[in-house]
Order: C-alpha cells, then sequence, then structure tokens
C-alpha cells in the first residue's frame, strides 16, 4: 500500500536560491541533512547516491542516511504472517543500501576534517542539471587554525551505468605539512530499519552482504559479496588517481569491512593536492559472477586513462542532447522552473534503461517502499519518457515482458486458470504486497500496462516491439479479466452486464468493491485493445500471429469474447446526480465528516483503521477523475465537470499521486485558478518538502505528473486513435511556457505565449495534429505554424 503524508510545519518553503538551472545551498543546515542528502543526490538509472558528503558525518541515522543504492539490486525475505491465507504473497524484495566506494578522510597534520568541528569559513554546494555535477567549495579552519580550501565535484556517469567518479581538490592556505588522503570502500553498511512505518525502508537492520573475495593492487581495491537469501553478487571497486606537486607516499590497507588507499602528502601552502577517485558496481544480475572482479578492474582503468575532466565533458554532451529534446520552458515564475528542470533531472537520474530494471516511487535517493516498482511508472512517468526519449519508455516496456513468466505463475496462485496478472509491488517480478486489500486487490495494474502499451504504439508505431513483446503482453493480461469477471443482470437493467468484483481501484480508501469505475473502464479499453490486436496481426503479420497464438495457446473464439464483455461492461453511473459512481457503493456510504477532522489526522490511513475508512464515502486520491483524463474522449466536458465537481468535495490528496490529475481536469473544464493551484502543490512538493517525507526519497510520480500538467493540462494535450491534439491556455501567472513532444518520429516544439501559439518542427519530415479541432501541419519546408491564443471563458467552480 503506498501512502504519503500531508503537508507539516517542518516544511521548508524555497529553501535554496531560484535559478533556472541547479540548485545551490551556501550554507550548512544541521537540522535538514536527511532532507539535503535527498535533493542532492546522483544517479544514472542504475547507481544512486545520496547527497552526503565524501567524508561521511558522525551523526545517528536519525540525522543523516549515507545511502548507496543500485536499481534492480535486492534481497529478499520471508514475509511472516501472524495468520495465514491461500495465496498471499510470500516473499519481500527490498532495494539494499550496498558498500560506500566514495569515502573519503581529509588529515591535516593530527587533525581531522570535520565540519563539524573546527569554523566554516565559507561554502558553498550546487547540483547543476545541465553539467550532472555535484560541486562543492568550501573554506574550513581546523581547531588548531589550519585553513584550507576544499573543491569537490562528482558525478555517475549516463554513458557507463557502472561508473561513477570523485575529483577531490585540497589547498593548504596558511601552512605547510603533512596532509593524508584516505579513500576507502566501506561494506558495513546497513539499511535503514522501517519500525512502525513501513514507507521508510526495509524490516532487515543488520548487514545482508556476505564478503566472498577482496581483492587489492596498486590503486585498485575491490569487494565480492552475495546476499544471503537472493543469491545476488556484487563487486564494488575503487581506482584512485593522484596528483600534487610535493612528495608523497602510498599504501594499501585491509579490514574486515573496509578497504583503504592512503596518500601521505608533504604538502606546501597556496599547492592543490588532487584526488580524482573511480568507482564502479558490477552484479551477476548483469554478468557472471567470476567476471565482475575482472570487470571492475578493467572498467576502472580505463575511465582512469581518460580522467575526470573527460567523464564529465560526455555527462555534459548526454545532458545536452537530453535537455534539447525536453526541456520545459516558463516565463513568469521563477521557482516553478526550478522546479520544473529538478524534476526532470531526477527521473533522468532514476529510470532504469537496460530492459532488466524499472523506476521505484523513490527513484535512487532513498530506501522509501524499499525500492519497489508500481503502477507509478506507466501511468505516471511513463508519458514523460514517452515524449521526450522514446527509447527509454520502450526499456520501460521491456522491463515488464522480461517479468510476464512470473505475471503467469502469480495469476495461477489467484486461480486463474488462464493468463497473467503483474504484481502491485515488486523489484525482480514477484508480488511482495502483504496488505492484498490495497495490494493484490488492485487488478487495475493488468490495464495500466496495456494502456502504456497503447499509448506508445500510437506515439512511435513500433511495430517491432508489437510483434516480438508487446501483443504477448496485452493479450495474456487480458485474458485475466474473463476469468474475474462474470456476466450478471444488475437492478434496473434489461441486459446482463459483464461485472468485475472484489477489486481496488485507485482511491485505496475504498477497497475491495464490485465494480470500482476506474477498473472497468480501463479494463473495458483493454479488452478492445487485445481484440484490435488480434484482428491486426491476423490482417497484416499472420505468421507472427499463429506463432504467438501457439506459443500463449489462443482458443479461436478469446477475441470475440473479450469484445464482447468490453461491449456489455458494467460501468456505474447515477443518472440523479449525473456523475460516474466510484463503485456500486460508493454513493451508499456515509460522507466522511471533513469538518470535524483535525488537521493533525490527516493522512487518516495513519491515525484510523483500515474499515473505518473503508466504510465512508471519502478518497485518498483521484479514481474516477482519473479515468477521465486516461479515457478522455469518451466523456463529455460536461460529464468532466460533474465529476470533478462531486469527487473534488470527497477527496483529501493524502497520496502524492492525486493533486496533478485534479490539476489537469481543472484545467481542462475550465477551473484555471483550482488548476494552477494543484498544479503548484505537485511541482515543488520535494524541492520544498510540502509532504513532510522526502528525507526518505523524491517522489518520481509527482514529478512526472508535473510534466503531465504542462502538456496534458494547461496545453491540453491528448492522443486518441493516433491523432495528436492541443488546446492550450496560458495561466495568468505566466508570461509564456514551452515544452518539446516527440511523436511518431518527429520532435514537435510548443509556445504558448500571451497572443498566439507556436507549433515548431524540430526534427523530422512532417507532422500533422489538430489545434482545438483546426487541422494542422508542419514540415521541414514550413517547419513554424502559429494559431492566436484562445482562452476559453473559464468556469465558476
Amino acid at each position: 500500500m503506498k501512502d504519503e503524508t500531508v503537508q507539516t510545519s517542518d516544511a521548508l518553503q524555497h529553501q535554496f536560491p531560484l535559478e533556472g538551472w541547479g540548485i545551490t545551498e551556501n550554507h550548512i543546515d544541521d537540522g535538514h541533512h536527511l532532507l539535503s542528502e535527498t535533493l542532492f543526490a546522483l544517479g544514472n538509472g542504475y547507481i544512486g547516491l545520496r547527497g552526503t558528503a565524501e567524508e561521511g558525518n558522525q551523526r545517528t541515522a536519525a540525522d543523516s542516511l549515507d545511502g548507496s543504492y543500485l536499481n534492480g539490486f535486492y534481497e529478499s525475505e520471508a514475509i511472516q504472517y501472524p495468520e495465514n491465507a491461500y495465496g498471499l504473497a510470500r516473499t519481500n524484495q527490498f532495494m539494499l543500501n550496498v558498500p560506500n566506494a566514495k569515502c573519503l578522510t581529509l588529515m591535516l597534520e593530527d587533525e581531522t576534517f570535520d565540519l563539524q568541528q573546527g569554523s566554516v569559513d565559507s561554502y558553498q554546494r550546487q547540483l547543476d542539471f545541465r553539467t550532472g555535477l555535484l560541486t562543492r567549495t568550501l573554506q574550513w579552519t581546523s581547531a588548531q587554525g589550519r585553513s584550507i580550501r576544499l573543491h569537490s565535484q562528482r558525478l555517475v556517469s549516463f554513458d557507463n551505468k557502472h561508473v561513477y567518479a570523485m575529483s577531490y581538490e585540497v589547498t593548504p592556505l596558511n601552512f605547510s605539512g603533512e596532509i593524508k588522503l584516505l579513500s576507502s570502500i566501506d561494506a558495513a553498511v546497513k539499511n535503514i530499519t522501517a519500525g512502525d512505518d513501513p514507507r521508510v525502508g526495509s524490516a532487515i537492520s543488520g548487514p545482508v552482504l556476505h564478503k566472498l573475495e577482496v581483492t587489492q593492487e596498486d590503486d585498485f581495491s575491490a569487494f565480492l559479496h552475495r546476499t544471503h537469501n537472493s543469491g545476488l553478487s556484487l563487486a564494488t571497486a575503487m581506482q584512485n588517481h593522484l596528483q600534487a606537486e610535493s612528495a608523497y607516499t602510498s599504501s594499501l590497507q585491509q579490514f574486515d569491512d573496509k578497504l583503504e588507499q592512503q596518500f601521505t602528502i608533504q604538502a606546501v601552502q597556496g599547492q592543490a593536492i588532487k584526488l580524482d577517485k573511480f568507482c564502479s558496481y558490477f552484479s551477476s544480475r548483469d554478468y557472471p559472477v567470476a567476471s565482475l572482479l575482472s570487470l571492475s578492474q578493467q572498467t576502472l582503468g580505463k575511465v582512469c586513462e581518460q580522467g575526470f575532466a573527460q567523464l564529465a565533458a560526455s555527462q555534459q554532451a548526454y545532458l545536452d542532447d537530453f535537455w534539447a529534446q525536453a526541456d520545459v520552458h516558463i516565463s513568469g515564475d521563477a521557482a516553478l522552473q526550478q522546479g520544473m528542470r529538478f524534476n526532470m533531472f531526477h527521473l533522468l537520474q532514476s529510470v532504469g534503461r537496460d530492459g532488466k530494471t524499472n523506476i521505484a516511487a523513490k527513484g535512487l535517493t532513498g530506501e522509501g517502499y524499499e525500492g519497489h516498482y508500481f503502477w507509478d511508472t506507466e501511468i505516471y512517468i511513463f508519458p514523460f519518457f514517452l515524449y521526450n526519449k522514446p527509447e527509454i519508455a520502450r526499456k520501460l516496456l521491456e522491463y515488464r515482458y522480461q517479468y510476464l513468466p512470473q505475471a503467469r505463475e502469480r495469476a495461477r496462485q489467484l486461480s486463474h486458470t488462464s493468463g497473467a496478472l503483474y504484481p502491485w509491488r515488486t523489484i525482480d517480478g514477484e508480488e511482495c504486497s502483504a496488505y492484498f486489500p490495497a495490494g493484490t486487490a488492485q487488478y487495475h495494474i493488468n490495464a495500466d500496462i496495456a494502456y502504456s502499451i497503447k499509448l506508445y504504439m500510437e506515439a512511435t508505431a513500433d511495430t517491432d516491439f508489437l510483434l516480438t513483446q508487446g501483443a504477448e503482453i496485452v493479450l495474456e493480461t487480458a485474458r485475466l479479466w474473463m476469468g474475474l469477471g462474470h456476466y450478471t443482470r444488475l437492478p434496473g437493467q434489461d441486459a446482463e452486464s459483464f461485472c468485475i468484483n472484489e477489486v481496488t481501484g485507485p482511491d485505496e480508501y475504498t477497497a475491495q468493491v464490485n465494480n470500482n469505475y476506474y477498473t472497468n473502464a480501463m479494463a473495458q479499453m483493454h479488452l478492445r485493445f487485445a481484440a484490435g490486436i488480434v484482428k491486426q496481426l491476423q490482417a497484416g503479420h499472420l505468421g507472427k500471429f499463429v506463432e504467438i497464438a501457439a506459443k500463449i495457446h489462443l482458443q479461436a473464439d478469446e477475441a470475440n469474447a473479450w469484445q464482447r464483455a468490453a461491449d456489455n461492461m458494467a460501468l456505474p453511473y447515477n443518472k440523479e446526480r449525473g456523475i460516474h459512481e466510484q463503485d456500486d457503493s460508493f454513493l451508499n456510504k456515509k460522507v466522511w465528516d471533513f469538518a470535524n477532522t483535525p488537521k493533525e489526522n490527516y493522512p487518516l490511513l495513519l491515525n484510523y483503521h483500515p474499515l473505518v475508512i473503508y466504510r465512508h464515502q471519502v478518497c485518498k486520491q483521484a479514481d474516477v477523475v482519473l479515468a477521465l483524463l486516461l479515457l478522455s474522449d469518451q466523456f463529455s466536458l460536461d460529464d468532466k465537470r460533474r465529476d470533478f465537481d462531486f469527487y473534488e468535495k470527497v477527496t483529501t490528496h493524502d497520496s502524492s499521486l492525486s493533486t496533478c490529475i485534479f490539476s489537469i481536469i481543472a484545467a481542462e473544464v475550465g477551473y484555471q485558478d483550482k488548476a494552477y493551484d494543484y498544479f503548484m502543490q505537485t511541482a515543488r512538493l520535494d524541492l520544498d518538502n510540502t509532504h513532510g517525507n522526502t528525507h526518505y526519497g523524491v517522489h518520481t510520480a509527482a514529478m512526472g505528473g508535473t510534466w503531465l500538467g504542462i502538456a496534458y493540462g494547461f496545453a491540453g494535450m491528448r492522443v486518441s486513435k493516433g491523432q495528436l491534439s492541443f488546446a492550450p491556455v496560458l495561466p495568468r501567472q505566466w508570461q509564456d511556457y514551452q515544452f518539446r513532444v516527440h511523436f511518431q518520429g518527429q520532435l514537435l516544439e510548443i509556445t504558448v505565449s500571451q497572443s498566439h501559439i507556436e507549433y515548431k518542427l524540430l526534427r523530422g519530415t512532417a507532422l500533422h495534429f489538430q489545434h482545438r479541432g483546426q487541422r494542422l501541419q508542419v514540415t521541414e519546408q514550413q517547419a513554424t505554424c502559429r494559431v492566436p491564443l484562445h482562452q476559453p471563458e473559464l468556469a465558476h467552480a
């Protein structure tokens, strides 16, 4: 179950200067180290490093968490149930805090550099979104009066997923004498313990890595470990390169859980000493165990020869290309501009790009939700990559295909004789949700994945993916609805409807209900999409269809059965109120007493038993309102407005996934002020720590939702039957905004100003699209098309 806390009195508002391309810390705030470590984290989709200093700290775990994480590298443990039941998830998987290779200790004669001691004369730390560098510059004077200038830089390579590097430069300012630099790998790490809050971390508190082998030679050091239960092996390695004008000596030391290389330099006042440190992680998820240490040594030898400057240049080149495709520019709101780029940068740092890994709810910045992947990927994050880096979007879908066998097995565990059921939360394809009412019962995960495949096909026309992976996923997951649902005659109806009972929709405050609107509507889409794929393959790729049908034992009449179920799907609707009912029983429940619920009792799930919440008319997040977005062309504007008006009154937004969706629909129905307010609650959620829990990791779904708020919300972007359309509005708080979209091999730039909208073809040959129902085209010869800005009449809530 995914839960978020609401705004607390500890939330920080705009703690950093408002700048467009980074965040800068100009002083050390001892009260918020955990938060800063999250915000200044670096990653490349595989490696994630929290933003702790190279020297570490002497603080308790409550004040600081020096985490190093690998996407997809996990330990497992049996889930212990006080009362057992058939089909419950049996094993949990949790992302590990792996050996820390970025450790450095600096000693000036007999004094150890420690920012908690002596005096900090000047300090600045900056995370630059354009270069991908975390840079720290400071001047420090020790208790005995020795002053130094320290300049460090860190990067996690986008070009080589196994590598990260640091450049650490020390200059003695008022003394000459012995300086020691101790570069080490610390394997005495452990995960944060969840305690009473399962959102925070894992239930394991001790070390889980077993040491297999140690290597140290010249400037290279490495550990080889294996997990106790998941059986995964990991090589953690470092290689150091010292540059100093003064004489120095070097020595290697080995301890039980630490490998160290010590440099002793006879430092001269005013002369800089520079240590470049290169680190790597190689695991048995990618390579044979026997090759991990040799791969580490070969890789670090090459990057050490290239040098830190070359790695930094490659990092900037990668980001130059990314921002050329993905940048969102906003004039008129510096805080929002910073928040947008912060979110997009962290999404890029968090997402797996190898087809073997996905993107966790907290990315690679913290241990919240144990590093699990959820439906957040497909519904909130996938569109950002689809329209900005479509090659990454395909990799996210390839991840789902890789674990289709486990999804088939999970379906059998839940007594489905055919089909596949994807896990609610997982790392390696196995269901890890121990709380089934808000976990396994969320069958809509199957439709969410099918929806992302449908979206991908409309945006890319990637037939190769459909034939090799996509069709099999869609067909196997569609089968499950037939085993889950049944036909029955509902009250007041003449014909039988296809009903789906005992499921939980996106709103986790309403669990195990019959005919959840979102689930049924998405299942309807899924079944029609699957039936359409069968027809498409039979007509144009018969040989491949026969191959897929034989592989999954598809019966001749299944596609017709899917179409019939879709056509007769039960979709609750209250004619008297003119709204779509969240489920069969939602409107019959007592409305939650919002007026007499103290502010400190939110989020409700931390203060009330689930049964208390379940029996009330109250929503944790967008449910029907989310369906209004994903299945937009199935609803009239009046439908959307009535649904929005009703569900807004009963939604607490206790989930960070909620406000972005309400913002988008508010923009569409003309509630521009509400749209902007909801959008702002999403856009700087982590930078301003508005939910009070960013110190345990960023909220990747909300970050993706921020981009959706620009494209789907204010720009009115929709894709229906392969047709791209826009209906832009300009928030009155802005002067203009601009974003870009990849669609069918073309790259389109959309600029919305106070007088007009400009559509510009940046890459490609030609693109047809619609603007408020008007058909437009841009080509290589006529790359720009301008139309007047039409601000629709605002509706009154």
